[in-house]
């Protein structure tokens, strides 16, 4: 693939990204599975998709002043425009006079003589003054929403639940790059052996401190591996692994994962119950299903009995008492997971947020009936929001009476956690500048 054909290859992603609502991570493995790029360029392609979309409102706050505000063009124009400036002011791998150049074939394949004169008098005005400094922005909200790229509703609602300096550090993490953490399947393989199997290929890793299962790839790419290919390892955020853990669970349990797919801490529990016991796991929607049978296949287990439906309408499948353990990581937001999938930032609102707030409430009382005397259930969102999370939970303490938050969960808490700054008397949340996920869980007890 030329250098021409790859800043094709890319400009066409982020318009599907763009126009589909696509989830960037999906997209750009299909593209990378798909064979057409080579594995010189995975990189860039990679870099230049996820900057060029976690820095979108900087972008056009750049271009703006280079664009005449009433200028009309196509999206695929603002977005051409947009890939290069990134280029320009982030990267250094390519010169700018390549850079140009290559946009100004695009827009002379694509559009017209017209366009291609634009995009070139643009980029160059670039090239030459520079970009319009962010810190000029005297309100610390909107300077912050334009400096990192998130919308200002999302940064002034931040404002509202923590102190400014954590929302700063919360928006600039979510511009990096997040390390790629591993979970070993217990079964097949030791953390220590897997280390040293991944070292002599060259990887540089440590392990986890929030699971013993739990291996973070510094540098590598895991889906290259053997280990991966053989369901000796699976990706999955070191917040995520803190569930099963947190589950406490044994081998022989009867336990329920309420809102399962895409299967991840399903198949760490059944791990941690040496695939011994039963698990029953469901999801609302009936094709993520099989993304759970393809994972605990994956992994060489069978505990999992994995089905179709509502949360809200499992007391309907079950009597009062029935299960040992319960997870609940309810439906959410995503705001947590922006470092991952950075389109989630620009198409979230206020109002999404308070309609799953209603929706996890819904599950927690239809499910947690479920649970037996003195038994346990993990609730977890993957996003950082006060309403999904503690409010959920407080809402939910003070009209069910026979649950209270379980004391011992802090204790058991890993050392590296006992002290973090998200500890509340609700629970544990975690921001993305802890290096993680942005993810918020807790423990309930039955009396």
């Amino acid at each position: 693939m030329t250098v021409y054909q790859l800043r094709n290859t890319i400009l066409d992603l982020l318009l599907r990204i763009e126009k589909d609502s696509g989830f960037s991570h999906l997209l750009i493995d299909n593209e990378m599975k798909s064979k057409r790029i080579a594995p010189k360029d995975e990189g860039l392609l990679t870099e230049i998709v996820y900057g060029t979309i976690q820095r979108k409102m900087t972008l056009d706050y750049y271009l703006d002043s280079f664009v005449k505000k009433n200028k009309k063009m196509d999206a695929w124009v603002r977005m051409l425009l947009r890939m290069s400036v990134y280029q320009m002011v982030y990267l250094d791998k390519v010169p700018d006079h390549a850079i140009i150049h290559e946009a100004v074939e695009i827009a002379k394949q694509r559009g017209h003589k017209g366009i291609a004169s634009f995009v070139n008098g643009v980029l160059r005005n670039i090239q030459r003054n520079g970009v319009p400094d962010i810190k000029g922005i005297k309100d610390d909200a909107k300077r912050l929403s334009i400096g990192t790229s998130h919308p200002e509703w999302l940064v002034e609602r931040w404002m509202t639940m923590y102190d400014y300096e954590t929302v700063k550090a919360m928006c600039e993490a979510n511009l990096t790059k997040k390390p790629i953490a591993i979970r070993i399947q217990p079964m097949k393989i030791t953390r220590e052996k897997a280390m040293r199997s991944l070292e002599d290929l060259g990887f540089e890793t440590k392990a986890s401190l929030f699971s013993e299962q739990g291996i973070i790839v510094e540098k590598g790419n895991i889906l290259h591996t053997e280990l991966f290919r053989q369901g000796y390892v699976t990706i999955q955020d070191q917040s995520s692994m803190l569930v099963a853990e947190m589950l406490e669970v044994e081998p022989g349990m009867k336990v329920l994962d309420a809102c399962s797919a895409p299967g991840g801490k399903v198949t760490h529990i059944a791990e941690k119950m040496r695939d011994e016991g039963d698990i029953h796991a469901f999801d609302l929607h009936k094709k993520k299903v099989k993304l759970i049978d393809d994972k605990a296949h994956q992994l060489d287990l069978t505990i999992i009995d994995a089905k179709p439906g509502d949360a809200r309408k499992l007391d309907e499948l079950y009597e009062e008492a029935t299960f040992d353990r319960i997870l609940i990581d309810a439906p959410c937001s995503g705001l947590g997971v922006i470092r991952g999938k950075p389109e989630i930032k620009y198409h979230k609102n206020e109002e999404d947020i308070k309609r799953l707030a209603v929706i996890q409430s819904e599950i927690l009382e239809h499910v947690a009936p479920l649970l037996k005397k003195d038994g346990l259930l993990i609730y977890s969102t993957c996003t950082v929001d006060v309403l999904e999370n503690e409010k959920v939970v407080q809402n939910f303490l003070a009209n069910q009476h026979d649950f209270q938050i379980d004391e011992t969960f802090f204790e058991t808490l890993p050392a590296t956690l006992k002290y973090a700054q998200g500890i509340t008397d609700i629970g544990l949340q975690l921001f993305p500048h802890d290096g993680t996920d942005g993810f918020f869980l807790t423990r309930l007890k039955k009396n």
